[in-house]
């Protein structure tokens, strides 16, 4: 597995992030308004008509570092395609350089390593230019960035200064709206615990992992199997262990509806300037969940859940929104959690599939309100349930989803399996029988699933032009439990 350049994996359930191919949604029209923008690095590929809504999709391997220039108020300022490339990027000082990459030349890396051939021209820029770039040098979470200087000529291009800015100066009165798969392969993968294994399959009869391990087309499956701590005072009968697998098919969801223009929608930009942001947005993730997993023994349990995370994932695809590359920042974290009171013994394991989504929409009238949605059925495999006791342990996941760097949404999705048993036990020694005791217990036990998908949208959703979220929301916590089996001790 690749491991991420220059930064560090954060969590994710959600993970998730990894595109299936899909091709590319500009229109290849151009407006007579757009072919006089004097921009020498510009292609002639211009946006799709404005009455039509922009396609999304996953951006194909060729533009893979790919931008999209726009500049607001000017004649035949929306954004297109360009060959302007950033050619390194300072996220400490914001100042960029770039160039424009001579026909036939392959562009720069992220990881920036040199091109195989050709050579890079002093690209064309100017003040106000918007500019949208997949991951580069530099910026590994892409780029969306205002140009307010520019600086000079340099060996690599034209050195910039660049300030914040936010996604509807590239939009603007477009609609766009698209649900994107991720492609699995892309991930980069940390591995927490030493028996952990990642497996995943797409188009091509491509697969990963373990011989003999079946992952649908799209999908990425994280396994696990580790020990855990035994319960104080349990006998040696009583060791205790996790194992099982979650299996994730990740997709990102993405939508912009331009047109907001009244006072209250307007948002004012970090540079100052005033943009009139989108009627309608929504970002979120989604997908396909299967998870199949295992719970034996004493577990040392306490009564507030402890977390250990076995798995980090993080991918950054490519959304082509029309012209633009819009960068999805996905992390996924797998773990396992587990509570109770340390007096329980078990024997279960559970089968769980369905689905999940997760996000934040926005709308003039109420603002960002979350989204919130999971539909599983589980069966039970094995359940055994002994003593006097309760016990709660999750496989889950936590899912954050984010655009150029910006996390906009967190969600945690947590299936769990919970037993409880209570009873009494009863000894007594009747006269003569040689000191032989009679044991009678009595009482009974119950087994149950459940799922719990929580989360928070984050301020930082506001990169689409909304009005900032002056506090994180929370998504709320859609809870659900059933019976798996039940008895008498």
């Amino acid at each position: 597995m690749r491991k991420r350049p220059s930064r560090a994996l954060v969590p994710a359930l959600a993970a998730s992030a990894l595109f299936l191919a899909a091709g590319c949604s500009a229109d290849p029209g151009q407006s007579s308004a757009a072919a006089r923008t004097p921009d020498a690095g510009t292609s002639a590929t211009t946006t799709a008509n404005s009455d039509q809504p922009l396609a999304v999709a996953a951006a194909p391997a060729a533009a893979a570092t790919s931008t999209a220039v726009a500049r607001p108020g000017a004649a035949g300022g929306k954004a297109r395609k360009t060959s302007l490339k950033v050619k390194s990027y300072d996220s400490h000082t914001r100042r960029a350089v770039i160039s424009t990459v001579a026909k036939g030349t392959s562009s720069p890396s992220p990881t920036g390593t040199p091109t195989p051939a050709g050579t890079a021209t002093p690209g064309r820029t100017a003040v106000g230019d918007v500019i949208a770039s997949a991951p580069a040098p530099g910026a590994p979470d892409g780029l969306l960035a205002k140009v307010t200087k520019v600086i000079g000529e340099t060996a690599d291009g034209t050195e910039v200064q660049t300030a914040p800015t936010t996604l509807d100066t590239l939009l603007g009165d477009d609609d766009a709206k698209g649900t994107v798969p991720v492609d699995p392969a892309s991930f980069d993968v940390e591995r927490l615990l030493p028996d952990v294994k990642v497996s995943w399959a797409k188009t091509g009869d491509i697969h990963a992992g373990p011989e003999g391990t079946k992952v649908p087309l799209g999908s990425l499956r994280v396994d696990v199997a580790t020990k855990v701590a035994t319960a104080e005072g349990a006998p040696a009968s009583a060791d205790a262990s996790v194992s099982g697998f979650v299996q994730v098919k990740p997709e990102v969801d993405f939508s912009y509806g331009g047109g907001a223009s009244t006072a209250s929608t307007a948002s004012t930009a970090s540079d100052g300037s005033t943009a009139s942001g989108p009627g309608a947005a929504y970002l979120g993730v989604s997908g396909d969940w299967t998870s199949q997993w295992a719970l034996k023994g004493r577990a040392g349990a306490t009564a507030k859940p402890v977390r250990l995370p076995f798995a980090k994932l993080h991918a950054d695809p490519v959304l082509q929104v029309g012209p633009i590359p819009v960068v999805v920042n996905l992390d996924l974290t797998c773990y396992f959690e587990i509570s109770g009171d340390g007096r329980v013994t078990v024997d279960v394991e559970q089968n769980l599939k369905g689905d999940f989504k997760a996000g934040g929409t926005f709308g003039t009238a109420a603002g960002w309100t979350p989204v919130n949605e999971s539909h599983m059925d589980s069966s039970p495999v094995r359940t055994s349930v002994t003593t006097a006791g309760s016990v709660k342990a999750a496989l889950g996941a936590q899912a954050t989803v984010g655009l150029y760097g910006a996390v906009g949404v967190t969600a945690d999705l947590a299936p769990y399996l919970r037993g409880e048993a209570a009873g009494t036990v009863t000894a007594t020694t009747p006269v003569g029988s040689g000191g032989k005791s009679d044991v009678a217990a009595s009482g009974s036990w119950a087994l149950y699933g459940g799922l719990d998908l929580s989360g928070t949208l984050q301020i930082q959703l506001a990169v689409f032009g909304t009005p900032v979220i002056q506090h994180a929301i929370p998504l709320g916590t859609l809870h659900r439990e059933w019976k798996l089996a039940d008895g008498k001790m």
